[in-house]
């Protein structure tokens, strides 16, 4: 039993968690500052947060197509596509030092984005593709709990940079790139390549062959669902940014909030996966959102308690455990190999404009209504679309596999 166990979890989805824990603690390291740079710093109103932050997290969608198909291609491309896009968010890092106004951030955000969109489909197909059907969940667990290591280290590294220089936001860009470019060479060290397989001609990864994947049923409903979920799905930034006003949190301390999440997301991951694996990934999938739900309500009632925060980014970290990696292991079952990456990146592109919209709109809703109103509206949302979603379960996402 402890073999299978461990064979459960592939040398490479380690590898990969390691490449992704280095990259996470650069990412997030901006992506903790950037808030009060932009808002505080250069003076930001919501609205143009709001568009900047939908770049952020929303202009991927655009190349994660591109990245998938690139990486099916041949049938062994999907490490080399990947250190791409790692290497081209790398080098956007440093390029925050010499960019001051919407514009120019803008354009280094979504070049940051377009690297991210290249390498997450390719990446999570080799995480698919050397898990088995019926370990899928754990393994996208260890990685996310990986990745999440690097998210609770990143806020930590920027928050301490920030105490001890004067320049402290330019440090934080700096120490980031550096860090990024260590990540770059782990996965060229230490990634296992593809296998570099002939694909049956029947089963060549072309571009109609990819979009002909929606007419298989459940892929659809699977993408559909998280293009609905993300239309009412806050961006981290902003929950950050409410619980900042809510509490008062002094700016000093404001790159620490996302440690909460990270946290919380990095004690489930790898729980919430293996549950997946037994008892129904979508269920869990739709719990997920059932936890952010309730942060939400917690964030629009009178509490001000000092619990507060903990009990929202507790809840915010168990909703990305429940659905980040799970959504990825549900995706998987029903694409065929040749077209994994492909696959997977129809579900990441439906799930990413989705919420690069919802960021356009809540600073929007912010901007005019103010933030009650906004999350307000957020929440009605979210409970719509959680229950379309229960009435599309796909048919195979049970995702409990017999012994």
């Amino acid at each position: 039993m402890t073999g299978r166990r461990r064979a459960a979890v592939a040398p490479a989805v380690f590898a990969l968690g390691a490449v992704s824990l280095i990259t996470d603690v650069s990412s997030e390291m901006v992506t903790a500052v950037l808030p009060l740079y932009l808002v505080t710093g250069l003076g930001l109103s919501p609205l143009g947060f709001g568009l900047l932050d939908g770049v952020y997290n929303g202009f991927s969608a655009l190349v994660r197509l591109v990245g998938g198909h690139l990486a099916d291609r041949g049938g062994g491309r999907h490490k080399w596509v990947a250190g791409f896009g790692y290497a081209v968010s790398a080098v956007c890092k440093p390029l925050l030092l010499v960019a001051h106004s919407l514009t120019p951030i803008g354009l280094v955000l979504a070049a940051d984005r377009t690297g991210k969109g290249l390498r997450t489909a390719p990446r999570d197909a080799l995480i698919s593709l050397s898990s088995t059907a019926e370990g899928r969940g754990r393994a996208f667990g260890v990685h996310r709990a990986m990745d999440t290591a690097g998210a609770l280290l990143g806020p930590l590294v920027a928050f301490l940079i920030l105490r001890a220089t004067v320049d402290g936001y330019d440090a934080v860009f700096t120490v980031s790139f550096c860090v990024a470019v260590v990540g770059v060479v782990v996965l060229v060290l230490f990634v296992p390549g593809g296998r570099g397989e002939r694909v049956p001609a029947g089963e060549r990864p072309t571009l109609s062959a990819a979009v002909r994947l929606l007419g298989r049923r459940d892929l659809r409903r699977i993408t559909v669902c998280a293009l609905l979920l993300g239309l009412a799905t806050v961006s981290d930034s902003f929950v950050y940014l409410l619980l900042q006003r809510r509490l008062g949190v002094p700016d000093r301390w404001f790159a620490l909030l996302p440690l909460g999440t990270a946290a919380s997301f990095l004690l489930l991951a790898v729980p919430l996966g293996r549950l997946a694996d037994r008892v129904g990934r979508w269920a869990v999938f739709l719990a997920g959102h059932g936890a952010l739900l309730v942060a939400y309500a917690l964030l629009l009632t009178s509490w001000h308690g000092g619990g507060l925060p903990y009990v929202v980014l507790a809840l915010h970290g168990a909703f990305y455990a429940a659905t980040d990696g799970v959504l990825m292991a549900v995706a998987s079952d029903g694409v065929p190999e040749a077209l994994r990456s492909s696959g997977l990146a129809l579900v990441q592109t439906g799930q990413a404009m989705a919420r690069f919209a919802c960021s356009l709109l809540f600073g929007a809703a912010w901007t005019v209504w103010g933030d009650r109103a906004a999350l307000s509206g957020a929440a009605v949302a979210l409970v719509g679309c959680a229950l379309f979603s229960v009435t599309l379960r796909p048919k195979n996402a049970k995702g409990a596999v017999a012994a």
